[in-house]
Formats: C-alpha cells, structure tokens, sequence
C-alpha cells in the first residue's frame, strides 16, 4: 500500500500483524532517492553471478538466489555471520538495518559516511558469505485463477 501515511509522510507502509488479536501494525517502508540507488548500485560488485533486483519500492544485490545487500531508504545493509555482524555493529555509524520495527535477522547497515573502498571490502566479505550458502529454489508458480 502506497502514499501518504501516518504523519501525511509518502513512505509506503505495510501491515503486519503475527497475532490476530494483536491488531494491525504499520510497517514504515522508507523510499530511497535516486542519490540513494546510485550510491548503491555503485558500491554493489560487479560479478557475473550478482544480479539486482527491486524489492518494495527498494533494491536488493543477490548471488544465487540470496540476497547479501539491501537498500532500505538510504541505509545499505549487509548480511553477514554473526562474529562479523558483531564486528560491523561495534564500527561507530553501523547498526541494524530495515524496519526499525523488526530489523532483517543477519544484516547490519554499513556507515553512510564510509568511503566506497572501506564499505567494499565489507560488502566483499558479505558476497563471499553469501555466495557460498545452498543456493535459494524458485519458489513454484502461482495457479493462475
């Protein structure tokens, strides 16, 4: 769902509710700007078995099948194992990255301020963790109704 939301804001929200009697809770979904996906696509590796792919209005860089780096409105995160998440958090400007509601589990948010080789050699270590997880199935086709 799109458009203004809470706050009259344009960030996309999304309703999550795990709980059926818990009620509805919004999900903020932050819109990068195109400063946002240029920084990203420049610091994503340019290998052949990388792809880039839209996801909810933000970009994702996958190997595989599984994504190692995300864009969450301006924020660039990374998944990694957990002795380097712990690493990366302790780096002044790091911290969770995605909803601040419910951060993605394995990723942190690089520095907005770091320099494209110091996040590279970040995002190096992300694709090299990720590339050699089991590749992620397809999931199967939808029956057209």
């Amino acid at each position: 769902m799109s458009g203004a939301g809470p706050g009259g804001d344009h960030a996309r929200y999304w309703c999550i509710s795990r709980v059926p009697s818990a009620g509805v809770t919004l999900m903020k979904i932050p819109k990068p700007t195109e400063a946002d996906r240029e920084r990203f696509t420049g610091l994503v590796p340019d290998a052949p078995q990388v792809e880039i792919k839209p996801m909810f209005g933000n970009l994702g860089a996958f190997v595989n099948g599984n994504m190692f780096m995300g864009l969450f409105g301006s924020d660039v995160g990374i998944k990694l194992p957990e002795d380097e998440q712990q690493r990366l958090l302790a780096e002044p400007g790091a911290g969770p990255f995605g909803p601040e509601e419910r951060p993605m589990g394995g990723y942190v948010a690089i520095p907005a301020d770091w320099p494209a080789g110091t996040a590279g050699d970040w995002i190096g270590k992300s694709l090299a963790y990720v590339a050699a997880l089991p590749p992620k199935k397809p999931k199967a086709a939808k029956p057209r109704r």
